[in-house]
């Protein structure tokens, strides 16, 4: 590099790094708009289809706002997902296992449930092909809920209502997971709470030998 090209490259102006996991401030009630518009936008045209810029077009953002709040499309769904989900195991502790779950449950009304069992089948199928989108999934969703049911699953072995090696521990998920998504395969219908209240009571608690009653 000649003196000269060294002279004007430090002339020029250094464009800021943001560092990292920086995010402009954003209030609450802004962000939960925002969310609203995603997951609208999700239902209206899918996960593939959903650009930042009908994002920001929706929300009347500007597409640089975005990235830098959320970094990319697979962040900005999951979380606007995660924000969106009422049936959230935090603060259930009602003293028993049954009476968690069905609480758990009846924290979506059936038309809510409705809506995001086909908004997540669509984000599932989207996710066979996206990486970022199911590592997302796995870190702002699957991993935080996991640990709560097993610090939930942990008060029923504490309560002596499970067996501590009960082999069906490992497997409540997968058990109501099946729960929302086998009913609308075999009877092409959505789960209701009254379904899932006793789909939990004949196959979850009796696997892990849980009172029923």
């Amino acid at each position: 590099m000649t003196e000269a090209s060294r002279g004007a490259a430090a002339a020029a102006p250094v464009e800021p790094v943001p560092a990292p996991g920086r995010r402009s401030r954003i209030t609450p009630e802004r962000e939960a708009e925002l969310y609203e518009a995603v997951l609208d936008l999700l239902r209206e045209v899918g996960y593939d289809t959903l650009t930042m810029d009908a994002v920001a077009a929706r929300t009347r953002s500007s597409k640089a706002t975005l990235y830098r709040q959320w970094g990319g499309k697979a962040e900005l769904v999951v979380r606007a997902v995660r924000h969106g989900k009422p049936g959230k195991l935090e603060g259930i502790d009602t003293g028993s296992l049954r009476s968690d779950l069905h609480a758990l449950v009846s924290r979506e009304d059936d038309c809510g449930m409705a809506q995001n069992s086909a908004l997540m089948r669509g984000l599932a199928m989207a996710m066979h092909n996206n990486t970022d989108l199911r590592q997302a999934f796995r870190e702002q969703l699957i991993e935080p809920e996991m640990a709560e049911f097993r610090r939930l699953l942990q008060r029923a072995v504490d309560r002596g209502e499970i067996r501590a090696d009960c082999p069906a521990l490992d497997f409540v998920v997968h058990m109501l997971a099946g729960g929302f998504v086998v009913r609308a395969l075999i009877e092409d219908q959505p789960p209701t709470q009254a379904f899932l209240r006793s789909y939990i009571d004949a196959v979850v608690l009796p696997a892990l030998g849980a009172p029923t009653a």
